[in-house]
């Protein structure tokens, strides 16, 4: 029988931010869970960003440039997911309540809303995608599977609540069961491919190269804000860096080159319509549909935590089912969210410079210094300063594609007579930017209390 703690089990995440993380997250089981996360439906919809990176509809990559961009992209992310996973489970704390060591408890609630705001609009999207592919699985089998979308949506949530409820046992129950599902699905639907023959991977160009490598960086950077989430619950710091580099790098590479290998193949703007096609299509498709429940558990959880950072003494448990209930909702509501994705992408782009900062601070700056994680912990304005100067470095090499804000960084972009050259990534200046703008203000800041 497992032991329990206030009747919580004590393998479990404790209920409010004022108990204990017990370590009890091996190796494996991290892997197991970023693996999961690099195997997504939106790899294979989002595959077509790497080859058009521009977003203007038409294709300026080949299947081979983008596949080496995406490779190229996913394995830096990768590395910058590691990173991010480290501070966590050195320290035990959630990645928002980090950002109290990092810029100050009070400061720290603003990039905190910020990533609520992001989250539940990725949990939405999520929701939707389960819904929509859902849709298309059951459509090719018996009348009586058939059902509308609102049916679907529903199941969604409610699957995405429960898992939230013991978000350790979750973890656990991917390496045991779930994981081994998504490897011979990926291995079935790679060797059909295959055998169809595929087009000309060749034909196209490699201009904009840098562009998509950067497309595919940005899916591997947009967990760094919910990393130590997990890896607080690590065991060592040696498995969260490794399960959260390699594993998520791996799985994010194979689904990538399958998602473009069904671009190469598809024949109507349906993406799902390759997979579908082939023997027994629908059945594995179906694993990959249930699978990806995991990708908006992530997102309900470490929205709770983060809300956490704001009230510590709240119940997660309420919260998970409360945010469950939310982007059920707005998920029934909305159709789709593509006039949504501008504003994602513009929150998502504030979390490079700031994983930068936090590399300065926490691994150049803050060797053998106690992070600070109290709720009085007091306000440093310089790596503000410092996460500032990466995001505007961001914004003027790639405005965020929101109308106002992308007209507004073009005209900046001609009064400072600067434009950005297809070699440049955003995220990795960006991020450069913002690891040498924090270490030269922090050693400045102590120079100056040394005096």
């Amino acid at each position: 029988m497992t032991p329990v703690v206030h009747d919580r089990p004590v393998n479990e995440v404790p209920y409010t931010l004022e108990e204990p993380a017990p370590k009890v997250l091996s190796f494996w089981d991290q892997s197991a869970f970023w693996a999961n996360l690099g195997v997504s439906l939106l790899a294979f919809t989002g595959a077509y960003t790497v080859l058009a990176p521009d977003g203007n509809g038409k294709a300026q990559l080949s299947i081979e440039a983008g596949i080496v961009a995406m490779i190229v992209g996913t394995v830096v992310g990768g590395l910058m997911l590691g990173l991010a996973a480290v501070p966590g489970a050195r320290t035990g704390a959630p990645a928002m309540v980090l950002l109290r060591g990092l810029f100050g408890a009070r400061l720290s609630y603003v990039p905190t809303a910020l990533n609520i705001a992001q989250l539940v609009g990725w949990g939405t999207f999520e929701l939707i995608t389960i819904a929509g592919a859902a849709k298309e699985v059951f459509a090719v089998g018996p009348a009586w599977l058939h059902g509308p979308r609102w049916l679907f949506v529903i199941m969604a949530g409610l699957l995405t609540t429960l898992l939230t409820i013991w978000p350790l046992g979750s973890v656990r129950l991917l390496r045991r069961f779930v994981t081994v599902a998504v490897v011979i699905s990926l291995g079935y639907f790679y060797v059909q491919f295959l055998r169809q023959g595929l087009p000309d991977l060749g034909q196209g160009s490699w201009n904009k190269f840098w562009v998509g490598a950067d497309a595919a960086l940005a899916v591997s950077i947009s967990w760094v804000p919910v990393a130590a989430d997990y890896t607080r619950h690590s065991r060592s710091t040696r498995a969260a860096f490794g399960a959260a580099s390699v594993a998520y790098s791996v799985t994010q590479i194979v689904a990538y080159v399958l998602g473009l290998f069904a671009l190469a193949l598809a024949t109507t703007d349906n993406l799902y319509t390759p997979f579908l096609h082939v023997a027994l299509g629908a059945v594995f498709l179906g694993i990959f549909v249930l699978r990806e429940v995991d990708q908006s558990f992530a997102n309900v959880y470490s929205t709770a935590v983060s809300v956490q950072n704001l009230f510590p003494r709240w119940d997660r448990r309420i919260l998970t089912i409360g945010l469950g209930a939310l982007i059920t909702g707005a998920a029934l509501t909305l159709k789709d969210m593509n006039s949504y994705f501008g504003f994602l992408g513009l929150i998502g782009s504030v979390f490079v410079p700031m994983l930068g900062v936090l590399v300065a601070a926490f691994f150049l700056l803050g060797r053998g210094r106690e992070w600070n994680l109290g709720r009085t912990a007091p306000s440093r304005w310089g790596m503000i300063a410092a996460w500032v100067i990466g995001f505007a470095t961001y914004q003027l090499i790639r405005p965020s594609d929101i109308g106002w804000w992308s007209t507004g960084w073009t005209k900046v972009q001609g009064w400072v007579h600067f434009t950005p050259a297809d070699w440049m990534s955003a995220s990795l200046l960006s991020f450069a930017v913002a690891v040498l703008a924090a270490f030269v203000i922090g050693i400045l800041a102590r120079r100056r209390s040394e005096r």
